[in-house]
């Protein structure tokens, strides 16, 4: 069963806050089944943004709570404001969660580049 896009949020703030991170919701999402967008600000000013992988090239046989891809990185918030203002155009009901972390890995599953 998969976590609603509510608490699936929740739990990742309060994992990144109990590292001494820090986390902020940017945007809330449908509560059920709401797309989430991981905005990456790193140390150096530059940001990344993270998008949900397509279900599409998983297997199927093995579950996968939640994948993400690099949509955007080493980019100023700018450009990925343009990209999330596109995205709320095309799905209003998606979620945006800021992280500042040099190692989003540590708490989010990566497509290999």
């Amino acid at each position: 069963m998969r976590l609603t896009s509510d608490l699936w949020v929740k739990a990742l703030v309060r994992q990144v806050f109990s590292k001494g991170e820090f986390a902020v919701v940017e945007r809330h999402g449908s509560p059920e089944a709401g797309a989430i967008f991981v905005r990456i600000l790193g140390r150096d000013g530059q940001q990344a943004l993270l998008a949900p992988a397509p279900q599409a090239i998983f297997d199927t046989a093995k579950p996968v709570d939640r994948t993400f891809e690099t949509r955007l990185e080493n980019c100023p918030g700018s450009e990925i404001d343009t990209i999330l203002a596109r995205e709320r155009d095309f799905d209003p009901d998606f979620w945006v969660v800021e992280i500042e972390t040099e190692n989003p890995q540590d708490y989010l599953t990566l497509m290999p580049a």
